[in-house]
């Protein structure tokens, strides 16, 4: 099912039924209804889950946002991880909820607030270390594919794009986070855990693919091996130029045909993504300097981390130089898309990479000026993709209607605020707007919550925890009392 069909309206909102609840809790919710998988259809267990959703009843005094964190935080737990032991080695498929394929980027986000629980619970780490195999071997099989199956013969809707279609892929969608997603999870999975099993000889190979897929799509002398075409009716779902998108100037930015939207790029030097790429590929160089993964086959380990600094190194001055634009009412800010002969496209899209989530991403501070100026400009109506309606206001897509706002951009505004008001009324916005399903979704329209994109995401979904979990470290005061 292609993402952008899936059109649900709620009719939960107007059900109830009493929720017993231990005596400890400080949010006894009793007019919710009980919408969680039960616990006997659950994917996977993690006991460090189940310990902080307990914590953060007694610390979440909104009975709602309690709710909405019981039901949110383990729903990739819950409904989408396929966990086993493949010879000896854990391997985790992720799928992304009502989709039966596993994305690299919505796998890695779909995990990621998990990732400080591995120090008490040896079966998450477990989990999250099979993740990293399976997406290792997703990167083997393709690394310019973005999406795909659980069994490697396994051929979709897709098969018949015109690109080259290997059977287990489920979208060969060139996108250049789908490369940098992988190494942010491998990265902090072996900053928090100190585990190196999961990077073997497989992996290595699978970097070293990463590597050279990005250095091929700096385009410096050839348009590089991928092309892609899909007979559809959406603009969006395809590009011109006979399969290689718009053109370019070669100026050290890498090509990303395609948004994590999954969308076209009109510009096709994605910045959000082309930031991402920096961070991840310093990320990458530290892990190959002080993990030395086995079985390298005489492979020189100093001259690939060296190589990986100096992809990133050329990428932030390219973007330095030409990615930050005047504007006559933000000042210095970044363009969402360019293509190195000064045409830039202003806007911003609510799938992360995006602009808005650039410290979120370890690119710069909040308080970063340029940041900052940009900030104003895509929470501003002056970002096309920025509405603002009856029941919210948010970033939204093309991917999706006009006038229809991303929860994720809610969640992602109140992620990389610094203002407790600001914050709060992210709060708000996302407590009025699950059409009283108890999940996030992809979008809603802006004056009526009950028309919304995919009831079951799991991404927005543990994003939303990943929030509280942030909220509550950092302002439990915001939680202290009703909203």
């Amino acid at each position: 099912m292609n993402r952008r069909h899936f059109i649900a309206r709620s009719a939960g909102a107007g059900v109830s039924l009493l929720l017993s609840r231990q005596s400890g809790w400080a949010t006894a919710p009793t007019d919710f209804p009980v919408v969680r998988t039960t616990a006997g259809q659950r994917n996977f267990t993690s006991s460090a889950v189940e310990q902080t959703i307990e914590r953060m009843h007694k610390t979440i005094r909104d009975p709602e946002l309690a709710w909405l964190f019981e039901n949110c935080f383990p729903n990739t737990l819950d409904t989408t991880v396929q966990f086993r032991n493949s010879n000896a080695q854990p391997d985790t498929f992720v799928i992304t909820g009502d989709i039966d394929a596993m994305w690299l980027r919505d796998s890695t986000a779909q995990v990621w607030p998990y990732l400080p629980l591995t120090k008490q619970d040896p079966a998450l780490r477990q989990l999250i270390a099979g993740v990293i195999r399976r997406q290792t071997q997703c990167i083997l099989r393709d690394p310019y594919a973005n999406a795909f199956y659980a069994e490697p013969t396994k051929e979709g809707e897709w098969k018949k794009d015109f690109t080259d279609m290997k059977p287990g892929i489920h979208e060969r969608k060139w996108e250049l986070d789908s490369l940098c997603y992988p190494i942010r999870l491998a990265y902090h999975y072996w900053q928090t855990t100190g585990d190196t099993s999961p990077f073997d000889a497989d992996w290595l190979q699978a970097m070293q693919l990463a590597l050279q897929t990005c250095r091929q799509q700096q385009r410096k002398t050839t348009r590089g091996p991928y092309q892609f075409g899909r007979e559809t009716a959406w603009s969006t779902d395809t590009v011109p130029g006979n399969g290689y998108g718009n053109p370019t100037r070669p100026i050290g930015l890498i090509h990303s045909i395609f948004r994590p939207s999954d969308d076209a790029t009109v510009f096709p030097f994605y910045v959000p993504s082309n930031w991402f790429t920096v961070v991840s590929f310093r990320q990458l160089a530290t892990m190959i300097d002080r993990i030395a993964p086995t079985g390298n086959a005489g492979m020189d380990l100093a001259q690939f981390a060296s190589e990986c600094r100096a992809l990133a190194s050329e990428v932030e001055t390219a973007l330095k130089a030409h990615a930050i634009i005047n504007h006559p009412k933000y000042g210095r800010m970044y363009a969402m898309e360019i293509d190195g002969y000064g045409n830039r496209l202003l806007q911003d899209d609510a799938n992360v990479p995006n602009l808005l989530a650039l410290p979120y991403l370890g690119v710069c501070p909040a308080s970063d000026p340029v940041y900052k100026n940009t900030r104003r400009f895509v929470l501003s109506p002056d970002n096309p993709y920025f509405f603002q309606g009856k029941a919210a206001e948010g970033i939204g897509s093309p991917h999706t209607l006009i006038s229809s706002i991303w929860p994720m951009s809610i969640i992602m505004r109140a992620l990389t605020s610094t203002d407790d008001q600001e914050i709060l009324a992210q709060l708000r916005f996302l407590k009025k707007t699950h059409a009283g399903t108890g999940f996030m979704h992809e979008s809603f329209d802006q004056d009526d919550p009950a028309k919304f994109t995919r009831k079951w995401f799991a991404w927005a979904n543990t994003l939303f925890g990943e929030l509280m979990l942030k909220v509550a470290a950092e302002r439990p005061h915001l939680l202290n009392k009703p909203l």
